[in-house]
């Protein structure tokens, strides 16, 4: 059996994408991967040590005195744009898995008023603007607005109070919005405010300007409710879907369990990393164990290709609260998950994909995420060298590698072309484990 496993580091930039600064001209020098390994060593005098991400060869694709320069497992070894508008998780894992991310484009909400309020009132809904300003006011209780906790003009939000308007409102509203958003995501937020939610209104970056929920009381008071409406996909012509139609299991760990469309997939929500890890790796074991076990009617194993899709979300959660100590101490647990993976992926038709969906520089200075460049590492056993890879245009040709992988046309994916080798890199060589010697 082919397993497949995509290990997505949530928030693991190694440079900054030649447009990262048009919104904050800082960003043009986020570098999470450089700032956190050069953090490391001033704080501790000694490398942060990430012996399994160096032998899958992070230090081929971003150069650094603390990372080995090559790799020493059989690994195609290269990095990937974003392919998407903006720096977002759910974008990023949406076009990872193969979709078309061309029409979402980046705005805020006043430069699309005149759609969004037609369309509510046409769905029998009253809507005013708050004080004159760029933000809805929808049956005198939901507040449609810009989201000012990711990037301006990525996501916005349809908010209200539970004890004026049951989530079921908020929801309908959103979803009205939704029909006429050109952003990535619409959220319906519903929670228990400290007071009016007009009274937590502020201006945030780009001229956005939206509720500042955190400060509303919504995270603290207990009873939030939460839904993401995402762009209109067509989720038949994404990776798990695709697969699973092919008859190949599906697992989704971590928030990729949230954010990824698949109706056969087994789903193993977690944030804490270690739980992410443990789910990973059990997946693994469950696809290995199946294909060596019994099958019907104590006939021979089956056989055939399994596909695990796993997010690790405290990277991204430590660069948001800008802890580069906290960073480093899970990418370590992350790195010791990935050699305990690696001995469970030993067949010449597994994969081990470890990559990112966007940057998240813990030393930067403000709270987004940063759009940078990310790795992609691919573990190949029985392949006779290590090679490089060419940059890909976009985070969906990880995808259309993968479905290449499990014997699926990438073709079927409405984005995305399979990366191609482009030369090997010297010096590699058999790695049992990267933490044996330790």
């Amino acid at each position: 059996m082919s397993k497949i496993v995509i290990l997505v580091v949530d928030g693991f930039g190694i440079g900054a994408m030649p447009d990262a600064g048009a919104l904050r001209p800082g960003d043009a020098e986020a570098d999470t991967l450089g700032h956190l390994l050069d953090h490391h060593r001033a704080a501790t005098g000694r490398p942060l040590e990430l012996p399994s991400f160096g032998a899958l060869g992070l230090g081929t694709v971003h150069p650094h005195p603390d990372l080995p320069p090559r790799p020493s497992l059989p690994v195609a070894a290269g990095r990937a744009a974003l392919g998407y508008p903006g720096a977002d998780t759910y974008a990023g894992h949406q076009t990872m898995m193969g979709a078309d991310f061309s029409r979402v484009t980046v705005a805020r909400l006043a430069e699309h008023l005149q759609e969004v309020t037609a369309a509510l009132r046409a769905a029998g809904h009253r809507t005013e603007l708050l004080d004159g300003k760029p933000l809805v006011v929808v049956d005198g209780r939901v507040l449609v607005h810009d989201n000012l906790e990711a990037d301006p003009g990525i996501n916005w939000n349809a908010s209200a109070r539970l004890t004026e308007a049951p989530f079921a409102q908020v929801l309908d509203v959103a979803r009205v919005v939704r029909t006429v958003a050109p952003v990535a995501r619409v959220i319906a937020v519903g929670g228990h405010a400290d007071g009016p939610l007009t009274g937590f209104v502020r201006h945030g970056e780009a001229g956005t300007i939206g509720l500042d929920t955190p400060a509303s009381g919504f995270y603290r008071n207990g009873g939030l409710e939460v839904q993401h409406l995402g762009a209109p996909l067509d989720h038949t012509r994404q990776l798990p879907d695709a697969a699973a139609r092919a008859g190949v299991p599906v697992t989704l760990v971590g928030k990729a369990a949230d954010l990824l469309a698949c109706e056969a997939a087994v789903r193993r929500p977690a944030v804490d990393t270690g739980e992410v890890l443990r789910h990973t790796v059990d997946a693994v074991r469950a696809a290995a164990e199946q294909d060596s076990g019994p099958g019907q009617e104590g006939g021979p194993g089956q056989e055939g290709p399994a596909l695990v899709v796993s997010n690790v979300q405290e990277t991204d959660l430590a660069g948001h609260e800008q802890d580069p100590d906290r960073y480093a101490a899970v990418l370590r647990k992350v790195d010791e998950g990935i050699a305990e993976l690696l001995p469970l992926l030993t067949a010449p038709g597994d994969r081990l994909i470890v990559t990112g969906d966007h940057g998240n520089d813990p030393t930067i200075g403000h709270a987004f995420h940063t759009r940078e460049y990310v790795p992609v590492l691919i573990h190949r056993p029985g392949a006779e060298a290590a090679e490089r890879l060419p940059d890909a245009a976009s985070l969906a040709d990880v995808g259309a590698t993968a479905a290449v992988a499990l014997g699926l046309s990438p073709a079927g994916l409405a984005s995305g072309a399979p990366l191609q080798v482009e030369r090997p890199i010297r010096g590699a060589a058999a790695f049992p484990s990267p933490h044996a010697a330790r």
